[in-house]
């Protein structure tokens, strides 16, 4: 069984240092800053964030501007408060500073996500992430708004596979830890650059609906183009930082049987 150090019991009324890389928009230049805050106990790194936001004086004693990054539900639902702490990428409403910096004079860094472009500071553009979502279809169609009568009905297996899919939050975590997807500022170049684990996982999680698998050759089409499920390299980063523990590589495992199985089903019947 493996062990592990007690963790330290964070000081009391200790002061920390928060180092945050800057940009004052899209493409102008980075810049470091540094702010000394005194965290609240159990408070989260967008605690720290409101603190320094509050009062933004650096440790030199310059008054800077308040740091701009983006947030929504606070409880790891909305997926949009992503960035790059301590060298890893993860959600920083469920950082908490008691875990990572329980000592006085302990050190944080906090970095923008580098595979979205910077809006300001923290704050990225994650457009390119949706719009892989509209490429794939990742929804369930319907006829109307008027009522269909009972859908399709799924076994409790399939229910608890789709479930922990559907948890998927568009964070862009994967998608900042994989060495395949890029920075592409171009939206006329989104369609042929990689589409990365999110998207396999939420074209698995509509494959695999009763109703949702009506537009399955359409995902699978996208997904065997350029940008698509091939040029996958396997790294298997994309795992290691969901916020969601989400099984991606079992969901690229399933795309790329599925993908084969089109290619093979399209062979077979004459079409292009």
């Amino acid at each position: 069984m493996t062990t592990h150090a007690p963790r330290s019991k964070p000081v009391a009324g200790r002061k920390i240092r928060v180092t945050i890389k800057r940009a004052e928009g899209p493409g102008k230049p980075f810049r470091w800053e540094t702010f000394e805050v005194a965290p609240e106990p159990g408070g989260n790194i967008i605690s720290l964030l409101q603190k320094i936001a509050a009062d933004p004086v650096t440790v030199e004693g310059r008054r800077s501007t308040p740091v701009v990054w983006d947030s929504g539900c606070l409880e790891e639902v909305c997926g949009a408060c992503t960035m790059v702490i301590n060298g890893r990428v993860r959600q920083s409403c469920s950082c908490l500073v008691d875990d990572i910096a329980p000592n006085p004079g302990d050190e944080i860094s906090l970095e923008p996500m580098t595979k979205f472009p910077v809006v300001r500071d923290l704050w990225v553009d994650r457009a390119r992430l949706f719009d892989t979502l509209k490429r794939l279809k990742a929804w369930v169609p319907i006829d109307g708004t008027y009522a269909l009568g009972p859908g399709p009905t799924e076994t409790a297996g399939q229910q608890a596979v789709r479930y922990v899919l559907s948890t998927c939050m568009s964070c862009g975590c994967c998608l900042e830890a994989c060495p395949q997807f890029n920075l592409e500022t171009d939206e006329t170049r989104w369609d042929k650059s990689f589409i990365g684990a999110q998207g396999f996982s939420q074209a698995r999680l509509f494959n695999d609906h009763a109703t949702g698998a009506q537009l399955k050759s359409d995902r699978l089409g996208v997904l065997s183009a350029q940008g698509g499920i091939a040029d996958c390299g396997n790294a298997q980063n994309c795992v290691k930082v969901c916020p969601k523990d989400i099984p991606l590589t079992e969901s690229i495992g399933a795309i790329g049987r599925a993908v084969t199985l089109h290619a093979i089903a399209k062979w077979f019947s004459g079409r292009s």
